[in-house]
Parts: structure tokens; C-alpha cells; sequence
């Protein structure tokens, strides 16, 4: 249960977090779903190694 509950406090921080990157700035003009499809699939790669390190981290603490 504590699991879907690190996944969502992490999720919601990389997004916050993400929000100060100009991802835009990397791909060429008119490209915009391209870019929106690469923030999306950064976003959930970022929470998903972050959250797995917190609960494998929490794991070896028991």
C-alpha cells in the first residue's frame, strides 16, 4: 500500500520539479508533440527509478 503512496508523492514532486525545464528548447520548431510526448515518457521514467530507489532504500533499512 506504501508503495502506490511513494509512487504518487514522487510523481507529483518530478512533475513540479520538470515544470522548470524548458524541454521545448532542445527540439527543433513545430515539433510539439514530439516534445510533450518526451516530457511525458521522462516524467514517468524519472518517478518510476526514484520510487523504486526509495522502496528498495526502505526495504534494506527493515
Amino acid at each position: 500500500m506504501y508503495n502506490f503512496l511513494i509512487y504518487l508523492i514522487v510523481l507529483a514532486i518530478v512533475i513540479w520539479s520538470m515544470e522548470g525545464v524548458n524541454i521545448n528548447g532542445i527540439f527543433k520548431k513545430n515539433r510539439l508533440y514530439q516534445a510533450k510526448v518526451f516530457y511525458i515518457i521522462l516524467v514517468f521514467s524519472l518517478t518510476y527509478l526514484t520510487s523504486s530507489f526509495i522502496i528498495s532504500f526502505l526495504t534494506s533499512l527493515k
